[in-house]
């Protein structure tokens, strides 16, 4: 039996011509079988009751010179369940293709942006690909980052409405792997966990920082979903956070936590480290013991 998964997206820059997929899912594992990509070909999300073989097989026939809709549309021919089927393909020129088969379970159905295309099955609403979509495009930096704003947007807007339980993100790039090796540039899961999109970026904010080192990249901390919660309240206890107590690493914890650093004069130090988030935690009055981060 294929499984039942809620939202993806599925992207490509033109710039550093990255492919990508990012899904998560109220279904264990949902990385093992959504997200397909290769470089210079194509990616592909192949989801609601899955064929993953859409995946291989969609990407054999872009490197064969298919065009999405053609490949979409031969895939469908081929499959007498293909009613129960989600898919969504990007191609190495930026064109997409994607369908919503008429039995997915409702909330249900896709929409396209410029050279991205978000679908999901299960959703509280179409709200929840309208904030991806949104997120996307408003996000700046590499096409990772847009993909996982738009995970993270989707997931804010109440993504999948049966709850939450897996995420991942497949990005290629020509000799992107590892020491340049294959296309892998990132390819990260969470497979089982509570808050499985938050799991999600504070694992990419580890790899960004340890093996991408991307300028910038070790500005940003990686911290427990649970222990974002605290820091934000401690912030605001101070007097320095006015959103809303979540486990998001966003731009108002971002400017919280730069208001603080200014006000005890170490607005220079370019990484939020667990000592310093533990002086905030201490000052504020609340307790925390934080590992790492």
């Amino acid at each position: 039996m294929g499984i039942f998964v809620t939202f993806s997206i599925v992207g490509f820059d033109p710039d550093t011509v990255d492919l990508g997929v990012a899904v998560a899912s109220k279904f264990l594992a949902s990385g093992a079988v959504v997200p397909h990509a290769r470089a210079g070909v194509g990616a592909i999300a192949t989801q609601a009751r899955a064929n993953y073989l859409y995946g291989p097989k969609g990407l054999e026939m872009l490197a064969k010179g298919m065009d999405p809709q053609s490949v979409l549309d031969t895939l469908l021919r081929e499959d007498p369940d293909r009613e129960v089927r989600q898919v969504g393909i990007v191609d190495a020129r930026g064109r997409a293709a994607a369908f919503t088969g008429r039995n997915c379970i409702d909330w249900k159905g896709h929409k396209f942006g410029k050279h991205v295309v978000v679908l999901g099955n299960i959703l509280v609403g179409e709200r929840v690909l309208d904030a991806m979509l949104e997120a996307y495009g408003s996000t700046e930096g590499e096409l990772v980052d847009k993909l996982l704003a738009a995970l993270e947007a989707g997931d804010k807007a109440g993504g999948d409405r049966r709850g939450k339980q897996s995420a991942a993100i497949l990005v290629v790039r020509e000799n992107g792997g590892f020491l340049g090796f294959g296309d892998r540039y990132v390819d990260l899961r969470v497979d089982d966990h509570p808050e499985p999109v938050l799991e999600l970026v504070r694992i990419f904010r580890l790899y960004d920082s340890t093996r991408l080192m991307r300028p910038g990249s070790r500005d940003i901390i990686a911290m427990p979903a649970s222990d974002v919660k605290i820091l934000k309240q401690a912030l605001s206890k101070l007097g320095f956070y006015k959103g809303e107590i979540d486990g998001y690493i966003d731009k108002e914890l971002a400017q919280a936590l730069a208001s603080y650093l200014a006000s005890k004069g170490l607005s220079t130090i370019p990484y939020v480290d667990a000592q310093t988030v533990k002086r905030i935690i201490k000052e504020a009055g609340i307790g925390l013991s934080i590992k790492k981060v």
